[in-house]
């Protein structure tokens, strides 16, 4: 099948808005797709490329907007696989050119929706509705399979496309083989967000709820089978190899056949968790520091499935197994205890807590009410310094938001990063609009602007970065709202960001 085929059924199921309609739309095309690419259409469909190409937003957007597209569609889907891959891995001198060549000769045999699928799903841009949420739905719909069936499957195999290949084949028996078995990472149960503590009690309704240590460090689901360890990432990658005080830890347990889930983090020889980036610089580098593990749940224990037991049984299982490396957590409705709760954690520096509903199970793959994280949330009043072209959906609007903070000194503005985050429509419209009456000069796809707007944005973290030349940037900056009641000498200070560095 023409990959345009996949590119033009995403452009439809964009445009219509009933759910019904949007995954019949889907299904009409995975039963026509064949053998080997029905787990490719499925990824597209869901969002994801399959690969990790190494291109950023920049690069996309300049092909995007550079590129001729061609008049008629010749790639296959399975060409789309074999033109991409070459891309994976590359590095060294010129890797970066070369990613550019590979991915612009792509794109020039492609059509225009071709270019803005590929472009959208290379930046993580695509909206067309629940992405690997409707495609599950569809696969149920093309083969008449239950959708249960569908969707625990593939929250047990943890990926998309062998699930779509399997049930396309055989229908709800090719499912059969997909169970929790060691070795076999499983998608991550997700968390949605409260603002506070009194809040996530308040959506429980009275009942008891078990508040435990959100920890900045990186997901880790550890498998053990005798002697044998595997541990994962968030993305399911094995990164066994990177991380030996985790494998140490579970290793030193008496229990085998074990799933575990939980987070690695670095601390000091203060006892105080280091920021984000210096955990992961030593899971990467392999650097010096003591990297801990903290267990907060159980899927698999002694060869028994226990996610679908309810969240307090697992608990008492992994208080048995593992009572020194188990997250620190209350259980309480009381909106008073679990406020201090939160506080002392913060005052410990962790960035928050999770909020547990006690008789959940344990939800691969999916993001829900049954956790909940509250999370320290900093603000910023800052300066638009210019803005790149967007791509995909945001083609013709100006996005990616260049951030700088005012330095009191000199009166200008130091950079601090980017962001493309917490824009809605009218927002990029307007934004777009108002950028334009402020251009001083161009580059490229970077519109640089008078320094007169001022926006609020909420940020997780101050990082260190040799990027920008204030040596900081923000982490999972966001927007907010534009702040029409300030002029930019009211923008805050690069002193007050480098106050908000952790230490």
């Amino acid at each position: 099948m023409l990959f345009e085929q996949v590119a033009l059924t995403s452009q439809a199921v964009a445009a219509t808005k009933g759910r019904k309609a949007k995954v019949a739309a889907i299904a009409t095309l995975l039963k026509q797709l064949g053998p080997g690419e029905r787990g490719l259409a499925a990824r597209y469909l869901g969002g994801e490329i399959g690969h990790k190409l190494g291109v950023g937003y920049a690069t996309v957007g300049e092909l995007h907007r550079t590129v001729v597209s061609a008049g008629s569609a010749s790639l296959s889907i399975h060409d789309i696989d074999a033109r991409l891959s070459p891309m994976v891995g590359l590095s060294g001198e010129g890797s970066i050119l070369r990613r550019k060549e590979l991915l612009g000769g792509v794109l020039a045999q492609m059509t225009r929706p071709e270019q803005d699928f590929l472009c959208a799903l290379l930046v993580g841009e695509l909206r067309q509705g629940a992405l690997d949420a409707l495609v599950v739905e569809a696969l149920a719909l093309a083969t008449e399979t239950p959708v249960k069936a569908v969707r625990t499957a593939y929250m047990l195999a943890g990926e998309l496309g062998v699930i779509a290949e399997a049930v396309l084949a055989d229908g709800e028996v090719g499912l059969a083989g997909f169970g929790l078995s060691v070795g076999r990472p499983v998608l991550p149960m997700l968390a949605g967000t409260a603002d506070s503590t009194a809040d996530a009690l308040a959506e429980a309704g009275g009942a008891e709820l078990s508040f435990e240590r959100k920890l900045d460090g990186f997901r880790v689901q550890i498998h053990k089978h005798g002697d044998q360890i595997g541990v994962y990432s968030r993305a399911l990658n094995d990164v066994t190899a990177t991380v030996p005080e985790v494998v140490a830890a579970v290793r030193a347990l008496e229990a085998d056949d074990l799933i575990l889930d939980g987070e690695a983090l670095a601390y000091g020889v203060d006892g105080r968790p280091l920021p984000f980036q210096d955990t992961m610089s030593k899971k990467t580098e392999g650097a010096g520091g003591e990297l801990r593990l903290s267990i907060f749940d159980v899927l698999l224990w002694k060869g028994v499935t226990v996610m679908t037991a309810p969240a307090r049984d697992r608990f008492a299982v992994l208080e048995q197994l593992a009572p020194s490396l188990t997250v620190p957590r209350i259980i309480t409705a009381d909106e008073a205890t679990a406020a201090e709760f939160y506080a002392a954690t913060i005052a410990a520096g962790h960035e928050g807590v999770m909020a547990k509903t006690l008789d959940a199970p344990y939800d691969a793959g999916n993001r829900g009410s049954a956790w909940l994280k509250i999370k320290r949330v900093l603000r910023l009043d800052l300066v638009v310094l210019a803005a790149e072209w967007g791509s995909g959906r945001r083609k013709g609007w100006l996005s990616n938001l260049h951030l700088g903070a005012r330095d009191p000194v000199t009166g200008t503005f130091v950079m601090l990063g980017k962001t493309f985050k917490g824009m809605t429509d009218e927002t990029l419209k307007w934004q777009t609009a108002e950028l334009l009456a402020r251009q001083v000069d161009r580059d490229g796809h970077i519109v640089h602007v008078r320094p007169e707007l001022v926006a609020e944005f909420a940020f997780n973290d101050v990082l260190r970065s040799s990027q920008y030349p204030g040596g900081l940037a923000l982490r999972h900056a966001r927007l907010v709202r534009y702040r029409d009641d300030k002029t930019a000498a009211d923008a805050d200070t690069i002193d007050t960001v480098r106050s908000l560095l952790p230490t």
